[in-house]
């Protein structure tokens, strides 16, 4: 899978998170960020980069339900592939 296609199918897994209603509004901005990053025309390897760092801050939270936490940690893994 060409890296362009892994960015569009996290970004479709960040736009559902976002729709999902019992997350954070905090938590809902800092995925659609992540989104507005990995749709920037830049060097890819910045744009993920960015993306882990806003997620990182993201799972820290302590609000987090333990199913959101998990779906980070899978879009991590995802970003990860990308930038190898």
């Amino acid at each position: 899978m060409q890296q362009k296609e892994q960015l569009k199918e996290i970004i479709d897994v960040l736009t559902e998170l976002c729709e999902e209603g019992s997350i954070p509004r905090n938590v809902k901005a800092k995925f659609q960020d992540v989104c507005n990053s990995l749709k920037k025309s830049t060097e890819i390897s910045v744009m993920v980069n960015q993306a882990l760092h806003e997620l990182d801050e993201v799972g820290d939270d302590n609000n987090l339900q333990p199913y959101i936490r998990t779906q980070i940690w899978n879009i991590v893994s995802l970003l990860e592939k990308v930038s190898s």
